[in-house]
């Protein structure tokens, strides 16, 4: 896990430059393509960050309930977040 905390920092501090980067291009009043270019661009970051997360999830936390008998616990909160990302 510290190694998938680590890098989904590292990832966190580009979102957040490049978040500004965004907020300087609205109030300089940039081109909208251009603008809706780099949000696509920090979408993509934030889902690489969320494959990062689940994938250090499912190889930690998921085994070890399984491995405890948790099954129907561990289907749960992962059919929560299937339901949630497709919101």
């Amino acid at each position: 896990m510290p190694q998938t905390k680590e890098e989904a920092l590292k990832r966190l501090n580009y979102v957040e430059g490049h978040l500004s980067g965004i907020r300087r291009m609205i109030e300089e009043e940039k081109y909208c393509v251009d603008v809706l270019k780099q949000t696509y661009a920090v979408r993509r970051a934030i889902q690489k960050i969320e494959a990062l997360i689940l994938e250090g999830h499912l190889h930690t936390h998921v085994l070890e309930g399984v491995h405890q008998g948790r099954d129907k616990e561990v289907l749960g909160e992962l059919m929560e977040l299937y339901k949630l990302s497709e919101a």
